[in-house]
Parts: C-alpha cells; structure tokens; sequence
C-alpha cells in the first residue's frame, strides 16, 4: 500500500481535551499536521503545517514526541499514512485558516465519536488516554 509520511501536533486546552480539525472536502477530524515541504524535518513540517491551519506559532523546541504511527488514510482511499506525531504545550487557538473548515475538542473521557480518522482513533487518543502504553 502506498504510504504518505506527514506530520501532526497534540495540542490540548486547560482541561486536557485534544484540538482536532476536520479539513474543506473531509468528514474526518485529525490532528493538525501535514505533507512535508522539500528539505524539512518532521518538527519543521509541525510547526509550519499548524502555522497555516491555525494561525498559531509553536515553539519548536517545546515539542515532544509522541511517536511514529502508521493507519488508513483518512482521506485518500487505498493509501496508508505514516505520521510523526508532537505534543506541544497548550496554545490559543481561535479559529480555523488555510483549508481547516472546522475545529472540535475532544475529551478523552468521553466516547470517541465515529468520524475520527484511523491515526487519531486508533494510535494516538488511546495513548494520550493511557489505554495503551506510550511507545
């Protein structure tokens, strides 16, 4: 299966809950993150990728990582995505940019609602929720 290598950012409001976003086209929420640019390590992809969706500037040495996961892509059909995910402390955040279309919170204690894509579902809310253990 074809693979797209992206990166994502856990950002979390003073409750704990996780900043996810759902993109223009997409029914899936994800963290916010992105492709690559020519010659940018996946920090770099971080911090520029949630720049132009949030109009949020991180620091880049505040981010820690939480690992490399590999799921379906959440919008490209018969493609897999692999993709380093950050945490990075809690940040304002005020209104979608670029092609976000909406933003939700997400407690980690409540259920997961069915239009999570597959990274976020699967990897990375059950280890920031502590049902699986950190890699």
């Amino acid at each position: 299966m074809p693979t797209i290598r992206v990166s994502a950012v856990v950002l979390r409001d003073d409750r704990g809950a996780v900043l996810t976003v759902r993109k223009r086209g997409s029914t899936r929420f994800m963290l916010p993150g992105g492709k690559p640019d020519r010659g940018e390590n996946a920090a770099q992809t971080a911090v520029r990728e949630v720049c132009e969706e949030l109009s949020v500037h991180l620091e880049p040495s505040a981010l820690r990582p939480l690992g490399v996961f590999r799921a379906a892509a959440a919008n490209e059909p018969g493609f897999e995505v692999e993709s380093t995910v950050f945490e990075h402390p809690s940040v304002t955040v005020s209104q979608p940019a670029a092609e976000i279309e909406e933003l939700r919170w997400q407690s980690l204690d409540e259920p997961y609602p069915t239009d999570l894509a597959p990274l976020l579902a699967e990897h990375v809310l059950p280890i920031l929720s502590g049902d699986r253990p950190r890699p």
